[in-house]
């Protein structure tokens, strides 16, 4: 442990950053003091002749989320890291949220050690996650505090998370944050309220190992200098980048096949991959990070969306590389340049996106579709596309019955206009241009227990169906595990 707080060494910037007591964990044997310096060469021949062998050290990876319920849904849960930093935490039980699906390995992890900011996990355990909504003060600014981001909010003072809605049809949760500096200052306060910025993202998680991201937050308590996503891929202690990632580490797509990616390559700012800059956007809307998994993720963006791509050095690739304050780090810093592989570190920060922004009411607002499956690049574009462009439906003439697609939701908001159970009946014109996907609907006003689907005229017996009570009434949750690129004609009928 140092004597006197100080500053970590290699930081991005000096005024992100304050002093912390620090010290080295480790495992001490064989003590022995001395009243003056040894040197180099003594200290070489004690050390041959002891030769000690490697310390009972557990590694400090990420958390193992090997547990499998069998069924799709949330559990709330204590992961555990390692009792040093466990120990740290003045929490009860059920601190962290994991989403589990009953037909893949993945996990969806919402854990204190990432702020809350969900993680995909694949089948191996490595992990991806994304940054929060950021922004920053420059150096020239008046009292300057660097990034104000969910990253600086180490001890969740300004996060968390809860389950809005769990059902074998739908998971929904909610993430909700202040983006914080080191210095545990809020961004945008209003001098006349004492309210700043705050962000609420929720997950509309389906069966399929998706989730639509929404991220939205109050009209006029962003301000003018933000950055809204940026993809980080996470090393555990001891796991190099080639350990985690393909050499081409993103591909990536837009709705109508044309393709693209990033790599590894020898010198990254000569052409033809660069010099990098960030208004050389492309139009790309579908990523895929390439991990060494079989389940890899993804997102896809709305048309419209603007992506930065950057080449990386190849001489980062077979070490761990990137900033290592960010995750589980307890350092007061916006930045630091990973130098070893001793603790969980984030690289890869590339592609960001600017995605297309919404407002509605006094809101400001985006969302993408999240995921992790094993699907190639080109099977990536069709699920997107059913997402982005989907079939609208079409209702039986003079039915008391109305919707329309929710891309926010990803899911076809339905309004029951008798207020009870009845039979309801939806065409899907699926097409090459707007496939259906493994579609779900959302019955508002059902105000019954169940129900029963047909597709097709045939008992839909994959169909996940779930009653989600709220208080002005019940509504109908069904997720159909089905891929078509025709009509696919849906009733819904009470028990």
């Amino acid at each position: 442990m140092v004597a006197r707080p100080e500053k970590p060494s290699d930081i991005h910037r000096t005024h992100g950053t304050l002093p912390a007591y620090y010290g080295l964990d480790g495992i001490l044997d064989e003590v022995k003091v001395y009243d003056a310096a040894l040197p180099a060469e003594r200290i070489k021949a004690a050390f041959a002749a002891v030769k000690p062998g490697a310390p009972d050290i557990a590694p400090r990876k990420l958390p193992a989320v090997d547990f499998n319920p069998g069924r799709f849904g949330a559990f709330t849960t204590k992961l555990k890291y390692y009792p040093g930093w466990d120990n740290l935490w003045p929490v009860d039980q059920d601190p962290d949220i994991v989403v589990c699906f009953k037909d893949s390995p993945v996990r969806f992890v919402f854990w204190r050690g990432t702020r809350y900011s969900p993680a995909w996990v694949s089948e191996n355990g490595n992990w991806m996650t994304d940054q929060s909504v950021e922004t920053w003060q420059t150096a020239g600014a008046a009292d300057p505090k660097g990034c104000f981001e969910h990253m600086q909010d180490r001890h969740c003072r300004f996060s968390h998370v809860r389950i809005i809605e769990n059902t074998p049809a739908r998971v929904v949760v909610h993430w909700r944050y202040a983006p914080v500096s080191a210095y545990n200052t809020t961004w945008n306060v209003d001098p006349k309220t004492g309210w700043e910025l705050w962000i609420d993202e929720y997950y509309f998680i389906y069966p399929d190992a998706s989730a639509v991201r929404k991220v939205s937050w109050k009209t006029g308590t962003l301000g003018d200098t933000f950055q809204l996503q940026e993809t980080l891929a996470l090393l555990h202690p001891g796991q190099a980048v080639s350990d985690l990632l393909e050499k081409d580490y993103v591909a990536v797509a837009d709705y109508s096949g044309a393709t693209g990616g990033s790599s590894y390559v020898e010198n990254p700012a000569a052409p033809p991959y660069g010099p990098f800059r960030w208004d050389a956007t492309k139009p790309f809307t579908i990523q895929q990070y390439q991990f060494k998994s079989k389940n890899k993720p993804f997102i896809f963006f709305e048309p419209g969306n603007k992506m930065s791509l950057r080449y990386e050095n190849l001489a980062s690739y077979g070490r761990a590389s990137g900033c290592n304050h960010f995750p589980v780090g307890q350092a007061r810093c916006d930045g630091r340049t990973t130098l070893t592989s001793d603790k969980p570190s984030h690289c890869s920060s590339f592609p960001i996106s600017d995605p297309v922004m919404h407002a509605a009411g006094d809101r400001e607002f985006w969302y993408a579709l999240y995921g992790m499956n094993p699907l190639p690049l080109e099977d990536l574009v069709e699920f997107g596309k059913s997402w982005s462009a989907p079939p609208a439906p079409v209702f039986a003439s003079g039915a008391p019955v109305s919707g329309a697609y929710d891309r926010s939701e990803r899911c076809y908001k339905i309004e029951n206009g008798s207020g009870r159970p009845g039979r309801i009946d939806v065409a899907l014109p699926g097409s090459a241009a707007a496939p259906v996907v493994n579609p779900a609907l959302v019955i508002k006003n059902w105000n019954g227990e169940g129900a029963r689907v047909l597709v097709n005229g045939r008992e839909a017996g994959e169909a996940k169906i779930a009653a989600s009570a709220k208080l002005d009434g019940t509504d109908l949750v069904v997720f159909l595990p089905l891929k078509s690129a025709a009509r696919v004609e849906i009733r819904i009928l009470p028990r």
